[in-house]
């Protein structure tokens, strides 16, 4: 790999880290405006004042928010981000039971949105302009349009409610067979893959239609290549780089949406923790979750900056 890649490279991971130490103080300084004593909400109603103040003094949120954010960036550094101020756990462990959750989840939602997603970019790239390109756009804006919490609205109205056939709320509990695996899992998933679908299917075909207006391809039909003879072996190995960025990109969307689904169907996850967390203004497990949400949205981003870095060869060579 050339070195302008190399420094390409280095600058996107720099740029990654400063973007989450940023982040990190503003999380900080968001949590602490927070309504309300996480020392109180902690102790309950209650509590008399010298309890809460002892408490305050334990959890060192007596200490100037300089200081408290100083320490607690050098442990976060580390791994530790604190103790749950609200159940007195370490909030290592309060995520690590929560996040295969979160991963699970995400990683259905990959392996059903993914080969759909490409299937449908493909499909309207080479039919563009038809009849069948029309109505996929307009399916795929519409879907677009539409936010997560009104499509899991609808989804528990209609499969849960009229229909009956899938239960309204996510008990892992109930997971017992396959088939009980697919009803716990079908809503959250549907829904989390509407608009993971109709963004990866756009972006996928944009890049092959860049692709079919290149003059290899133009050289390939009078050669009397077949249309799917052009996209298999001409077209989709030049448009790797660009929708393994446009699956990243899709994919991080899922760090948005996620919070909503975990929510609504009273999955748990790693976002329902979260909004717990802040329910019971737990500063340290709302740091913790927030920053695990946004080094793996970051990952994503850096995973599709660096697809686009290795497949393009004028960033490779220059």
């Amino acid at each position: 790999m050339k070195a302008h890649a190399q420094r390409l490279i280095a600058a996107r991971l720099g740029l990654a880290l400063l973007t989450l130490l940023i982040v990190s103080a503003m999380v900080f300084a968001l949590t602490g405006l927070l309504p309300g004593d996480a020392a109180q909400q902690a102790l309950g109603q209650a509590a008399t004042p010298s309890q809460v103040a002892a408490l305050r003094h334990q959890f060192g949120l007596d200490q100037p928010a300089v200081q408290r954010y100083a320490q607690w960036l050098m442990h976060a550094l580390t791994g530790n981000f604190g103790t749950s101020l609200s159940n007195n756990l370490p909030v290592r462990e309060l995520i690590a039971t929560r996040l295969p959750n979160s991963l699970v989840l995400a990683g259905l939602t990959t392996l059903v949105s993914v080969p759909i997603a490409l299937t449908i970019g493909i499909t309207s790239a080479m039919f563009r302009g038809s009849l069948l390109d029309r109505a996929l756009n307009v399916l795929t804006l519409s879907t677009v349009a539409v936010p997560e919490f009104l499509v899991a609205t609808i989804a528990v109205l209609i499969f849960a409610v009229k229909l009956r056939w899938l239960p309204a709320l996510s008990y892992l509990s109930d997971v017992s067979s396959f088939d009980a695996l697919l009803r716990v899992y079908a809503m959250p998933v549907m829904t989390l893959c509407c608009v993971i679908i109709a963004q990866m299917a756009r972006m996928t075909r944009a890049a092959v239609l860049d692709q079919l207006n290149a003059s290899y391809v133009e050289m390939a039909i009078l050669k009397g290549a077949s249309p799917m003879r052009v996209v298999l072996r001409h077209v989709l190995p030049n448009t790797i780089g660009p929708i393994a960025n446009a699956v990243a990109l899709s994919l991080s969307y899922l760090f948005g949406g996620v919070v909503i689904v975990e929510s609504i169907f009273n999955y748990p996850g790693l976002a329902s923790l979260m909004v717990d967390a802040v329910t019971n203004r737990d500063m340290p497990l709302v740091q913790g979750c927030v920053m695990v949400f946004c080094a793996a949205y970051l990952a994503l981003v850096l995973i599709a900056d660096l697809c686009q870095i290795v497949s393009n060869p004028r960033l490779r060579q220059r």
